[in-house]
């Protein structure tokens, strides 16, 4: 019986490796569905350039990196940290998500339990157990949302405005009465003026 030779287990090797590696790259791509990239810099100048202080804690939190930062119809900002835990677009539980809405005339909630708690000096509302935390301040309604009570409550503690001087942990501005926002039409939904004809 020959001796086996020293190149025959690195060959069975290799070989094992190219057949996983079609394997391992399927694996992968299905990973694609809820799992989102960071976002570039020039996609927060939006946030900059809003007329009203827009909240976020940092470019990264507790490790999570920022994932998505939109502004809705209603022209509230939100800003996600991590990817979706569960769920993909549309439907996405992250880790921690921060939303600034300028009407400040609404807290979200609805019939959801509530208590009331001082955060940062203004009287805040904390829900599902303390995983969202709804802070209204100066113009505006700040929206906590996170996995875990204690990154909501860390969170809150650090949020600062994306466009105006502040330092984590200061005391916010206390409410101010409604300014109205959700009575004024936006932009979009104004129709566009009659041109005569002739």
């Amino acid at each position: 019986m020959p001796a086996p030779r020293a190149g025959r287990p690195v060959r069975r090797l290799l070989r094992a490796c190219l057949l996983m590696a079609p394997l391992a790259l399927g694996v992968c791509g299905c990973a694609g569905t809820i799992q989102q990239r960071p976002v570039p810099h020039n996609r927060l100048e939006g946030l900059v350039a809003a007329r009203f202080p827009v909240y976020w804690v940092g470019g990264s939190f507790h490790g999570l990196e920022i994932s998505e930062a939109t502004r809705d119809p209603s022209a509230a900002f939100s800003i996600q940290y991590g990817n979706c835990l569960t769920g993909g677009e549309g439907g996405c539980l992250a880790p921690l998500r921060v939303v600034t809405s300028p009407d400040n005339g609404f807290l979200p909630g609805g019939r959801t339990p509530t208590r009331t708690e001082r955060v940062r000096g203004v009287l805040a509302r904390l829900a599902q157990g303390g995983r969202t935390i709804i802070i209204p301040t100066a113009g505006v309604v700040v929206d906590v949302y996170a996995s875990s009570a204690p990154t909501a409550r860390a969170a809150a503690l650090t949020l600062v405005p994306i466009n105006a001087p502040g330092s984590p942990g200061d005391q916010l501005a206390p409410p101010v009465a409604n300014t109205g926002f959700g009575e004024t039409p936006l932009p979009s939904q104004l129709p566009a003026p009659l041109h005569p004809v002739g």
